[in-house]
C-alpha cells in the first residue's frame, strides 16, 4: 500500500494537485469561493467527475483529498 503525502484537511494550490486521487476542488464564483459537492480528478490540463468520468468545465483554485467525511 503507498502512503498518501497529502494532508487530507489541508487546501494546496491547484498547481500541484496529483492526477491519481479523487480531489475535493475549489473554484471561484463571482466573488465566493465554493467547493464542489462531488470528487474531481486531474487529466492533464483538464478535470473529470471522478465519480462519473465525464469533463468538468471548470478552473479550480485549489484543492484537498477527497474524503466523505470533510465537511461541505
Amino acid at each position: 500500500m503507498t502512503k498518501n503525502p497529502w494532508a487530507p484537511d489541508k487546501w494546496l494550490p491547484v498547481s500541484i494537485a496529483p492526477a491519481d486521487s479523487d480531489l475535493e476542488v475549489c473554484v471561484i464564483d463571482g466573488r465566493d469561493v465554493h467547493a464542489l459537492v462531488f470528487p474531481c480528478r486531474k487529466n492533464g490540463a483538464n478535470w473529470v467527475n471522478a465519480v462519473t468520468k465525464k469533463p468538468v468545465d471548470i478552473q479550480p483554485t485549489h484543492w484537498r483529498i477527497w474524503s466523505e467525511k470533510t465537511p461541505r
